[in-house]
């Protein structure tokens, strides 16, 4: 937690600038219940924020083991929130598994709260303890709240008679209870969300309402030790409007909804379940009424055949999946690019390569979406750089999409698909439509006719009178639309469908500099979901005085029309990415600029401390 900035005259809080509180227990501890609650709660009290779960990927390790640990992070602030922060100032840790695998985080000094409770010998044993922690002096270092929660769990929730192990399922809520009163949190929206969700089940809703306010009134009322106080954040100045919280698939979600309602087209959203896709479909299944259909697939091929054939009759299609799926999806995404169909595809990337980590954020598809299909396939990847952003940037997708006749990638990742963030509701009568025009015209109509300007072929209505065509994955004919096996013909039609990707960068902006000179010392280049991290390790080098800016990607192919001009403007170029180095590897390529590496292939987000890290070493080399 920052150093207090004020106290708080009335109650005695201390009033901090910034929290970062990690939850983190076994899988079925309820830690992602808890941090969603106190996120949802943390909004309305007008806080910014970023959130971080991180959970396993089994589907139910065996309890208590470190490898069926599931955390939950959010940092909440009084000024903008850029990342989930780097280090958590409060741990709450349900059991020794989760002491053991999140402790190293914890700086010194740091509030751990612990379920003593949970520290039995086996259980202990399970986490590879030889001795308790809570005896030794391993812990010395920290502000520690040692505390039965699930006996006091057990004990509020005794007069309704549940059973034990349902009674014990409410330790989660009821430490969500006592940091609601650390912090100065509201519990009525919390308590709303109980009854609701255990409508049909008021005895589990009386249970965790009552563990929750439990919680609460033992920080009213216990003496806790010297050290661990009370606190308040005040609200973050955002700009007016209505806020919710979203998370980046969400945001993929309705984007594509928008886009499909601002081009005037019904959208088929075929799809197969992945972690960390899955909940593109499971948001867009409920949008029905806003001309979007669903279609749960038996497989990735069938997902996207789905969609493609839709984009052929008139529809926008659009799919989603993760790398493996990508990599299925591969022939009929070469498929949708020869027949120059719009198609709209988000790439949640995850850790791999193959089933690789499926629960762990990662930045390794890039050379995939640009260049990872069979033959000379290029289309337009793009790629958003926070939950908000997802919206814009699937909107984005569906207009390049309708008016281009190309497939567009979507590049988000794990961390950016399951945070959360707050989001200023935009209204829709502001946005710009980009309604699609079918083809008409039979008079020298084939499939393949273009527009001098985008180079975009003609999209005909399948059932048209006078514009019958076939298309397929064989090479067409530049001037008839019909199969040729031409040598020069295939030549032609491969760089007019390069020359019709680049052409998009016309149409796009061109790159700015986010942080810092347009010319110096050293350009830090980021894409994706290391925006945040980025950009808070670059202000804080500034402030050292170093020479150093910020340049974040969004456009990943086409590159931005000036982007080369831009980047030799500087003597050094570091690119941080969650990979084993691709983005760099693309910047030599295209430019010829001496872009570093800085790397990271742990499953996990960049901390802004690793990052300042690694400006200093570069800039000292």
């Amino acid at each position: 937690m920052d150093t207090p900035v004020s106290e708080s005259s009335n109650n005695n809080r201390e009033t901090l600038d910034s929290v970062v509180i990690r939850f983190a227990g076994d899988s079925g501890d309820g830690m992602q219940l808890a941090g969603t609650q106190f996120t949802q709660t943390t909004a309305l009290a007008g806080n910014d924020l970023a959130t971080f779960p991180d959970f396993p990927a089994e589907i139910r390790a065996p309890a208590g083991t470190t490898f069926g640990v599931s955390g939950f992070q959010i940092h909440f602030a009084s000024h903008d929130v850029l990342t989930p922060g780097d280090a958590p100032d409060v741990l709450v840790a349900m059991n020794p598994a989760a002491l053991k695998v999140n402790l190293s985080d914890v700086p010194k000094g740091g509030l751990i709260i612990i379920n003593e409770g949970a520290f039995s010998s086996a259980n202990l044993k399970k986490a590879g303890y030889t001795s308790n922690p809570l005896d030794d002096e391993s812990l010395a270092p920290y502000r520690v709240l040692k505390i039965d929660i699930s006996k006091l769990a057990l004990a509020a929730v005794e007069h309704l008679g549940l059973g034990s192990k349902a009674a014990l399922r409410t330790k989660n809520v009821w430490s969500l209870g006592l940091l609601y009163w650390m912090f100065d949190r509201d519990r009525s929206s919390t308590i709303r969300w109980l009854e609701a969700k255990f409508a049909n089940k008021p005895d589990i809703a009386a249970a965790n309402v009552a563990a929750l306010n439990a919680g609460h009134a033992y920080g009213e009322t216990a003496e806790l030790p010297q050290g661990v106080g009370t606190y308040k954040v005040p609200k973050a100045e955002l700009q007016p409007g209505e806020y919710r919280n979203i998370t980046g698939n969400e945001a993929l979600a309705w984007g594509l909804a928008a886009g499909g309602r601002l081009a005037g087209l019904p959208v088929l959203f075929g799809s197969y379940p992945i972690t960390p896709a899955s909940t593109v479909l499971h948001s867009l299944a409920k949008l029905k009424h806003f001309g979007v259909t669903t279609f749960q697939a038996e497989d990735e091929i069938a997902a996207i055949c789905s969609a493609v054939g839709a984009s052929f009759g008139g529809a926008l299609g659009a799919t989603a999946s993760s790398g493996p799926g990508i990599a299925l999806k591969g022939e009929a995404l070469g498929l949708a690019i020869m027949t120059e169909l719009p198609l709209v595809i988000f790439d949640i990337q995850r850790a791999g390569p193959s089933t690789g980590m499926p629960t762990k954020t990662e930045q390794s598809d890039l050379f995939q979406a640009v260049w990872g299909r069979n033959g000379d396939a290029p289309l337009c990847v793009l790629a958003p750089a926070t939950p908000g952003e997802c919206f814009h940037y699937a909107i984005e997708a569906c207009r390049i999409a309708t008016k281009y006749m190309t497939p567009v990638i979507v590049l988000s990742d794990g961390y950016i698909a399951n945070g959360a963030a707050p989001w200023r509701i935009p209204s829709f009568d502001d946005m710009a439509r980009f309604d699609v025009r079918f083809h008409s015209e039979t008079e020298g109509f084939h499939p393949y006719l273009r527009d001098e300007t985008t180079l975009a072929r003609v999209w005909p209505k399948p059932g048209t009178p006078g514009l019958e065509h076939r298309i397929g994955g064989l090479e067409k004919g530049y001037s008839s639309g019909n199969i040729s096996y031409d040598p020069d013909n295939h030549h032609k039609m491969t760089k007019v469908r390069e020359a019709k990707i680049l052409g998009i960068a016309n149409d796009m902006p061109e790159q700015a500099v986010e942080l810092g000179n347009d010319s110096g010392e050293l350009a830090v280049v980021s894409w994706g979901s290391t925006f945040g991290s980025v950009n808070q390790a670059v202000r804080r080098a500034r402030s050292e005085g170093l020479d150093v800016s910020h340049i974040h990607l969004r456009q990943m192919w086409p590159m931005p029309r000036n982007l080369g001009d831009l980047l030799r403007g500087f003597r050094k170029i570091l690119v941080p990415e969650l990979n084993n180095g691709q983005l760099y590897r693309v910047l030599r390529a295209e430019y010829l600029v001496p872009a570093q590496p800085l790397d990271k292939i742990a499953g996990m987000p960049f901390k802004v401390a690793e990052v300042l890290d690694g400006i200093r070493e570069h800039l000292q080399a």
